[in-house]
């Protein structure tokens, strides 16, 4: 490395002080982790019971975002309708918005009580909050823009050329999508999905506040942590843990997908 391409030292050292500021909590994390332990705290009913409900809702909300969140980012990115960046701004509002109030914001709405709950409570019985539903539910308003973000960058940076001479050679436009679209922007689909499935897995806030924290029916690894931390704090270390090294793996194998779609 000559001298004109060395990176001025003092950037190095303020980013340095960034690195440390980000791993310095993990080592904490891995020092106080009780190692011999681990196999039995992971295995507790605790424990499983809120790793189970923590795969349904993540694993429920990937399948919503799917069917949901692919054509939304479609219609973003290629339909000029007016009011699209109200549109925009509201699907991606969880990403600034506490979790906290959009969990309120959901109660209010899908409540026993709420602007769309109370009618649909009276005519069908069912109540979401303090329900599995309800968890897969919030979880799916907070993750969900992940998928729709990732997709909706890729579709605008798509080459239409391939389109174009698909439509030209007598494709229909669902021929068009299935064959040429949906295959060419399947990688960011599928980092949309895994991301989706990592935010939904750690989501806290919108979960407590619309759907509760009861052990075995709305408690998941978040709020188990949250409860052990009070009660079992090697539990909730372990599960710290745990989460820490899933997200972490996801975001080291999904990088430069992620960045490219942008």
């Amino acid at each position: 490395m000559n001298r004109r391409s060395r990176p001025p030292l003092l950037l190095v050292v303020l980013a340095m002080f960034g690195v440390v500021l980000f791993a310095l909590p993990l080592l904490g994390l891995l020092a106080r982790t009780p190692w011999r332990n681990l196999p039995s705290l992971l295995s507790s009913g605790i424990v499983v019971d809120a790793l189970r409900l923590s795969l349904i809702a993540s694993i429920g909300a990937t399948v919503i975002s799917a069917v949901v969140g692919v054509p939304l980012a479609w219609l973003l990115a290629r339909v000029d309708f007016p009011g699209r960046r109200l549109v925009r701004g509201l699907v991606l509002l969880p990403l600034v918005l506490p979790p906290v109030v959009g969990g309120a914001a959901l109660l209010f709405a899908l409540g026993r009580r709420g602007l769309l709950g109370e009618p649909l409570y009276e005519a069908t019985g069912l109540v979401l909050p303090f329900s599995v539903w309800g968890v897969i539910l919030a979880v799916t308003f907070v993750a969900m823009p992940f998928l729709v973000i990732t997709v909706e960058g890729a579709l605008r940076n798509l080459d239409t050329r391939f389109e174009g001479a698909a439509a030209t050679l007598g494709a229909t436009r669902w021929v068009v999508l299935r064959k040429v679209t949906l295959p060419m922007i399947m990688p960011s689909i599928s980092a949309g999905l895994v991301l989706t499935w990592a935010r939904a897995l750690g989501e806290f806030g919108a979960t407590v506040t619309f759907a509760g924290n009861l052990q075995g029916r709305t408690q998941t690894l978040p709020l188990a942590v949250f409860v052990a931390l009070e009660s079992n704090r090697d539990t909730a270390i372990a599960l710290s843990l745990v989460m820490v090294l899933v997200s972490l793996t996801v975001l080291v194998v999904l990088r430069e997908r992620w960045w490219k779609t942008w």
